[in-house]
């Protein structure tokens, strides 16, 4: 299923947005002795502020606000009021954004501010949009886009173009989205508006994602994460990097997608913006987790999906793809009653967004400024065409009529197939969700047949574990042992496997963690050589580490867990099969790449007549599973090295 590219593109324009360091603007602006200049500073610094510390921002236009009032300087506290309302859409208090924005379109009116009047129409229609109200916010952009050419300003169409390309993102219809979001960013490369050039790079992106074009989308979207770095807008940023794991998603590359999701989420502390996109990064991490059989993991992030929406409700409308990932994970672990559940919340949310009344409205909406826009070019003709003579008057009106008449038979005919379109498109929807429920549910019984046999594993290899542990503690106190020495092998031994199953419980940890650092590592590893030495103390185990290796680096789980367990292999067979005095484990490092190499003195084989058993073949797997290099050297005289190069 398509996962929703969600966005919240706030509509203020400035001619030029401050490249300096923002502290040193508001160092210069508390400054300004001259009243109404300082208010326009505290305005724009701001809003550069609400991309980058929220708590700052509101500091400063509250400030600004104050200092409008008490000098009466209307044109600055309208727009203050306005930019209160850009602060309060982003840190998702949505109650009190219609209410600024509502409060600054009153005054731009009263004043006759007009320039603030069409962004307060562009913000009340984005708020619109992002409570899922489609047919107010239509009709909001395309009233400020009427204020826009009506004034003639250029650089300001490209916001409502902008925003009419997002509507018809959410409804699917790709290909028209993307040339209304091609023209809004040359208009934004013609006035060099770099943080909005950000936002409709990440919309190409979206739809080239939604076309099916995905190298295309990958290509855009690093492009605007570029931009987004030079020009410091962070919100789009993050966003960026979530649409780009999103592809690498589509793509297969779970792993990648999951690492760049992970990466979006690690935000400042004090940036507190796009709730609402976190909320899909956690559907599509509750995905790609789902893909790689790590559906307990997937359940995680959804909690805290579900957390967003309890804390903002009327974000539950982006929240469609949560619900049926979530579903899915739960199917994944036989818990049947809650994906069902899940699974009706989605189908409503759909239902919801898809309805053929909703679509309609927005398409008769599009035909009533389409027809506006016609009729002013017919009055504009009709004034130039006044002085000629009575005959042509009357030839004009005659051609009219049939202008006219042509008009409303192609509007009529674009409503019917335009209804039509939009029939099918839904019809296709139910099918596509039909035909994944099927899969779903074909996916939960292999996922049970798995989970049980995993399950008797795992019971197995515990019970054996603890009648090892039991058999010798019986051993110790129901028979006069008087031998130091076997005493104190058989601890050893009663040790080594109660410290198998806790490995067995480390496993789960470190699957759990995003990141294991390398001292992490080198601990694990030392410590079974300990345990190992402790057994088996005829071998002398010797454990070093290079000068060039950098301590600091941080694996992955995956790859935290594979190393460690192919070391843990190779000093075991060589315990088990090569009878060697010494065991050596050295870690170097050679530019970026970490060499392991684990080496005995003992008997050899010859690795090309050899049969391997499951032990070197999953050592090899795991290697390669996390894209390492595995390679053995083997004599019956020289003993055995295996090295793995990550």
């Amino acid at each position: 299923m398509k996962k929703l590219a969600l966005l919240l593109i706030l509509l203020l324009s400035y001619s030029n947005i401050f490249s300096q360091n923002l502290d040193s603007l508001l160092t210069v602006a508390n400054a300004t002795k001259n009243d109404s200049a300082k208010i326009r500073m505290y305005n724009k610094i701001g809003f550069s502020y609400i991309f980058n510390d929220t708590d700052k921002a509101l500091e400063v236009i509250i400030k600004g606000k104050k200092l409008a009032k008490e000098k009466k300087f209307m044109f600055g506290l309208t727009e203050l009021t306005n930019t209160h309302g850009i602060y309060m859409d982003v840190t998702g208090k949505l109650d009190s954004a219609k209410f600024y924005f509502t409060k600054a379109l009153k005054l731009s009116r009263e004043h006759k501010i007009s320039i603030i009047e069409s962004m307060c129409l562009n913000n009340l229609g984005m708020f619109n949009w992002n409570n899922g109200n489609y047919n107010e916010a239509l009709n909001y952009f395309f009233q400020a886009l009427k204020m826009y050419e009506n004034i003639n300003d250029e650089k300001s169409v490209s916001v409502p173009l902008n925003n009419i390309g997002l509507i018809y993102q959410e409804m699917n219809l790709s290909e028209k989205a993307l040339d209304y979001h091609k023209q809004a960013l040359e208009i934004r490369k013609k006035y060099k508006l770099e943080k909005d050039q950000v936002a409709s790079l990440n919309n190409i992106g979206i739809c080239y994602k939604e076309l099916g074009q995905i190298d295309n989308a990958i290509s855009v979207y690093k492009e605007g994460l570029k931009l987004a770095k030079t020009s410091d807008n962070l919100l789009d940023y993050y966003r960026l990097l979530d649409n780009l794991a999103n592809s690498y998603h589509i793509n297969g590359d779970y792993l990648k997608s999951i690492e760049i999701h992970l990466k979006a989420l690690d935000k400042p502390d004090n940036f507190n913006a796009d709730e609402k996109g976190n909320l899909v990064a956690y559907a599509n991490l509750v995905s790609s987790y789902n893909h790689i059989n790590k559906p307990e993991k997937g359940l995680f992030f959804a909690k805290k999906g579900f957390d967003i929406i309890k804390k903002y409700p009327d974000f539950e409308h982006y929240s469609a793809d949560l619900f049926l990932h979530a579903a899915e994970s739960n199917y994944m672990l036989g818990n049947i009653k809650t994906a069902r559940t899940y699974i009706d919340r989605f189908v409503a949310i759909k239902d919801s967004l898809f309805s053929e009344q909703n679509a309609k409205a927005i398409a008769d909406l599009e035909v009533q400024y389409d027809t506006e826009k016609k009729e002013k070019q017919i009055l504009i003709q009709r004034a130039e065409l006044a002085e000629q003579s009575l005959t042509i008057q009357k030839r004009n009106y005659q051609l009219y009529g049939l202008i006219g008449l042509a008009l409303i038979l192609g509007i009529i005919g674009y409503l019917f197939y335009n209804q039509q379109k939009l029939k099918n498109q839904q019809l296709q929807k139910e099918n596509e969700l039909k035909d994944a429920l099927v899969k779903i549910e074909t996916q939960n019984r292999l996922q049970e047949q798995r989970l049980r046999i995993s399950r008797d594993l795992h019971d197995n290899i515990g019970a054996q574990l603890t009648f090892i542990i039991s058999s010798i503690d019986n051993l110790k106190y129901g028979f006069e042992i008087k031998d130091e020495q076997l005493t104190s092998k058989l601890d050893a031994i009663s040790n080594f496997a109660s410290s198998t199953i806790y490995e067995l419980r480390d496993t789960i940890w470190a699957m759990n963690k995003s990141e294991i650092s390398f001292e992490d590592l080198q601990a694990r590893i030392s410590n079974f050589i300990d345990k190992a030495n402790s057994i088996d103390d005829a071998i002398n185990f010797s454990f070093a580490i290079d000068n060039s290796v950098n301590l600091s680096k941080e694996f992955t789980s995956v790859e935290g867990m594979n190393i460690h367990r192919v070391l843990q292999e190779a000093i075991h067979n060589s315990i088990k099969h090569a009878e060697a005095s010494e065991i050596k484990v050295n870690v170097s490092q050679y530019k970026n790449a970490y060499h392991f190499e684990v080496s005995d003195n003992g008997k050899g084989f010859n690795p090309k007549t050899v049969k391997k058993g499951n032990g070197l073949n999953n050592m090899q797997n795991r290697i390669h599973d996390i894209g390492g290099e595995f390679a053995i050297t083997s004599n019956e005289t020289s003993g055995t090295k295996i090295r793995v190069k990550i």
